[in-house]
Order: structure tokens, then sequence, then C-alpha cells
């Protein structure tokens, strides 16, 4: 579920399937609570790793008169949440559990597709904390955690070594490094993932928020972007094009063409989800124990991560909320969420397992992964986050192709947000 690795791709569809929803209204959470039960359907992008089959089988055994079919989606994500988005808005109940991504939850939310939870129905306190604001829209909880992510800088350890330095906590010292030891080594300074699509606005995003800015408020019904921290974040995105740190070539990445170049020995330093740990680990890669991991920087210390990772939702149309429900307590157990890890190779939510040595041993990466996702936040919320991050992209791309200012970009971005949030 490469999809979820990497907090969601390609989001966006069409603007014709997303315009006027017609939503069913707000239903409230005694659905859940309603007694209704038996077989259920949980939709989710393709499951690439094939973990999910045997716990549903699990599930399956032990609930006879609430059995779970599952329906994969394609891989890609923007195919996935369009054809989940024609099925709610026809007012099918073909669905009852959604695995949705975390940046979708609000809109789901906000069209009347999924129905409000008991947060009390939950053990949300065992989860990391930010990860559950991300099941959150307009103070209510709308799903569960299923899966997080957060981004994290890997490093060439071997070469910071050889030159006597340490990981870099701030954005100065990732440019100053970038910039003089990466051309000694015959290396690229910095990527992220710079190509103009999803992980764009997460890239912007994380610049914004690690500089002590935002995009939106909470609710989305406000636009906060034109402030001084802003216009610091995408000031520290254009001067790495512009003082050369950032290469032309990497405002063509999105995650996979990142993570080859820093894989293939290119690179000094990469923005990336933790998927990258274990595939630069393996045989056959040229920076194999030879690289690091440590949380972004930021402005004048630790960054800030966006959250990525999936949530899991019950569609308003279920026949059998209660049921979905159960399901839903059953992959967020303790138990399954360790599968989740070792099986799916899937970060999981459960606080706790970060904490235990032999996941430890077998992941290095936990205890930074923690650090980020603790410091990490949402995605923009809005009803209408696909033309929020279609405006952050565009701006995103002529700021990077040093066509406008970090002014002109936060001007421009302040506009066509308050437009979208009725306030323009």
């Amino acid at each position: 579920m490469r999809w979820m690795r990497a907090a969601g791709r390609a989001l966006l569809v069409a603007a014709v399937v997303l315009a006027g929803y017609a939503g069913f209204g707000v239903r409230e959470d005694a659905g859940v609570a309603s007694g209704a039960r038996g077989p259920m359907t949980l939709v989710t992008a393709g499951d690439l790793t094939g973990y999910l089959p045997p716990l549903l089988d699990d599930w399956n055994d032990s609930h006879p008169d609430e059995r779970v079919t599952l329906v994969e989606l394609p891989d890609s994500a923007d195919e996935t949440r369009a054809q989940m988005i024609s099925e709610l808005r026809s007012g099918n109940n073909r669905f009852d559990v959604l695995n949705i991504d975390v940046a979708w939850t609000s809109e789901f939310a906000a069209a009347g597709w999924i129905s409000p939870l008991p947060r009390d129905r939950f053990p949300l306190d065992a989860f990391l904390r930010p990860v559950v604001d991300t099941a959150t829209f307009d103070g209510r909880l709308y799903a569960v955690p299923y899966v997080t992510n957060a981004g994290l800088l890997y490093y060439r350890k071997d070469i910071l070594d050889e030159e006597g330095e340490k990981p870099p906590r701030t954005w100065a010292e990732l440019a100053h490094q970038a910039r003089t030891i990466a051309p000694r080594h015959g290396l690229d300074g910095y990527a992220g993932q710079f190509l103009p699509y999803e992980g764009l606005t997460v890239n912007v995003t994380e610049a914004v928020h690690s500089a002590g800015g935002s995009i939106l408020r909470d609710d989305g019904a406000r636009v906060t972007v034109d402030s001084d921290a802003a216009r610091a974040g995408l000031r520290f995105l254009a001067d790495g094009v512009r003082d050369g740190w950032i290469s032309r070539d990497a405002l063509g990445y999105k995650e996979e063409e990142s993570r080859r170049a820093f894989q293939d020995g290119r690179l000094l330093f990469l923005r990336n989800w933790p998927y990258v740990y274990a595939d630069a680990s393996a045989e056959g890669s040229k920076v194999a124990g030879r690289f690091g991991a440590v949380p972004l920087p930021g402005l004048d210390g630790p960054g800030t991560s966006v959250l990525g990772g999936s949530n899991l939702a019950v569609s308003s149309r279920s026949r059998h909320p209660a049921s979905a429900a159960d399901l839903i307590s059953y992959l967020t157990s303790e138990r399954v969420q360790r599968q989740v890890l070792t099986e799916g190779s899937l970060p999981p939510v459960r606080a706790a397992l970060y904490e235990d040595p032999e996941l430890i041993r077998a992941y290095p990466y936990l205890p930074t992964l923690r650090q980020s996702v603790l410091s990490a936040a949402p995605r923009p919320k809005s009803p209408r986050y696909d033309q929020v991050s279609l405006a952050v992209q565009a701006v995103a791309q002529d700021l990077m192709a040093l066509r406008q200012t970090p002014e002109q970009a936060v001007a421009r971005l302040a506009r066509e947000l308050g437009t979208l949030s009725g306030k323009g």
C-alpha cells in the first residue's frame, strides 16, 4: 500500500467529480450504536504487500455473521479517491468502512459521506497524539487513525562523518552543508518532492509550518498564510534553487524519483517518508549502511513534518454501522497494529509500539519517526481540499522556477485561497 506510505501521491481528480457536493446531511453517531449488525465491505486502495487479507480472515473466522469483504481499488490514490467519491455521491450503500487518506477526512465529512463517531468508542489516548487530529473536522471525530506517516531527513552519514559534521537541525545548517559539502563529493545537495502534485503541497506545508506559520485555520474557514513565517518557509525553498543546493533535476521529483537519487548515491540530503529506510538499506543499494535519518530541520531548530497515512471511516450509507465500528476497533487494536508494521511495513498509530525494544531492533528508525510524528501537523483542512492543494502547487511551481518572489507567492496564495474560502 505504498500510496499510503507516501501519504497520498496524487490526490487530485477531475473537478467535475468533485463539484457540487450533493451530501447526505450529517448523521448523528447514533447509527454506530444502533445495533445494526451484519456483513460489511471494506474499501481501500490496492494492497501491494498482501498483509490485509489474513487480518480480515481472522476477523471473519471469529465473526461469521459479520463477515467483511475486501474491495481493492486501483493503487493510484487519485483513481481510488475518484471511485470512492463516485460511489458515495450516487447514494450507493456498497461500502461500509472506507480506508481514506488523512487529507480526505475533512472533505468527506463536510460532504456528509462519512458518519461522526463517538470518541469514547475508541481508545484514542493510546494513539500518537497528533494522528487523532487528522481524523477530526469541525470539532468532531469522523474517523479513526489506522496508519500514520511523517517526513524524515535522510543524510549520508559516511560523508558527514568524514567531514566531521553532524546532521543539520536548522535550515541554515542544511543549506551550508548542502552548498559546501555536497559539491566536494560530486553530489547534489538536497531534494524533496517538488514536481507539481500532492507531494509539492506536502513539502510547501512543511516549510511553512517549520517556520512557525500555517496555511488555513483548522476549520478551513480562514486563510492564515499571509505571514512572515510563510514567507520565510517559501524563501527556504526558493533560495535552495537559486543558490544551487536544490538542483533543477529535483523540480521533477516525486517520492520514487527522489528515493532513487538518494539510493543511487547522488544526493547528500533527502526529505522523504519512512518506507525509504528499508529500500535504501536493501541489498544492491549504493548507500546501504552509509546513511542515517533524523527529524526534518526548521528555521531555528527541529522542523514540522506533515502527517501522512490513512484513517478508517464509516460510510453514512453503511448498512451495518455497529459492525463497521467494531471492525475499525479490531483493525486499530494493538495486536493488529503490530502486524500492520511487521507484515505491511506501514507505520502504526499505537504509541506503545514505538517504544517496543523488539520492534526497534527490527526497525531502527522508529524512535526518530515517533519524534517526527509527535511534532507533525496535518495538511490544511478544508471541504475543498483538492482546490486548496492545486492552488498551493501552482504557486509553489512558479516560486521554485524563480518566476515569483516569496513575497509575491504568499500574496498570490492568500488571494486564491481567500476566493476558495469565500473570503476573497
